[in-house]
């Protein structure tokens, strides 16, 4: 991972049930960032084709990145370190997010841990029945792209310390103030 000067936006990354949400919550919660969830960030229409069932298509996905590229883009600019959620499985998609001080966490595991996380998930628009097409549709981050990987086999509270401590981000204890070495 390259470090930058400019202050970092995460974006949290993988496959639906990955965990995206709950290891960018505690993430913000230790960090003191701003945070988003890509999700609720997505048009109505998609939230409907999801729910019905019915995976994304490219051309259903640019608008919702387009709107997650300019909120990374304005906290970069403003240089407020923050986290935000987005699936990213595809390489195009990332390169529609990347800039500098992004760095990606890929939170990746088995089909069949996630299935099994997602199975035990209430509330959420994207139903299991889709799971397979987020891993077909799935390109791993490369080596031209700012990222670090994550096994999901930890808990969120363990993931979130190692994203921390591989990236060398400093929680907010007291009066100091988050950000990076």
């Amino acid at each position: 991972m390259a470090k930058t000067a400019q202050q970092p936006v995460l974006v949290i990354m993988g496959v639906s049930g990955s965990g995206k949400s709950t290891v960018a919550g505690v993430l913000a919660g230790k960090l003191g960032w701003d945070l988003a969830e890509g999700d609720d960030l997505h048009p109505e229409a998609n939230v409907a084709k999801m729910h019905s069932g019915q995976a994304l298509t490219d051309e259903d996905r640019w608008p919702w990145l387009g709107i997650i590229s300019e909120w990374i883009r304005e906290r970069a600019d403003a240089g407020v370190p923050a986290i935000i959620t987005c699936s990213a499985l595809k390489k195009k998609y990332r390169d529609v997010l990347r800039g500098e001080g992004v760095v990606f966490v890929f939170l990746q595991g088995s089909k069949d841990k996630i299935s099994d996380r997602l199975a035990s998930r209430h509330g959420h628009f994207m139903p299991p029945s889709l799971l397979e097409s987020q891993f077909d549709a799935l390109e791993e981050p490369t080596e031209d792209e700012n990222y670090i990987s994550l096994c999901v086999s930890a808990s969120p509270a363990e993931e979130a310390e190692e994203v921390i401590e591989r990236l060398g981000l400093h929680p907010v204890t007291g009066d100091s103030e988050a950000g990076v070495k």
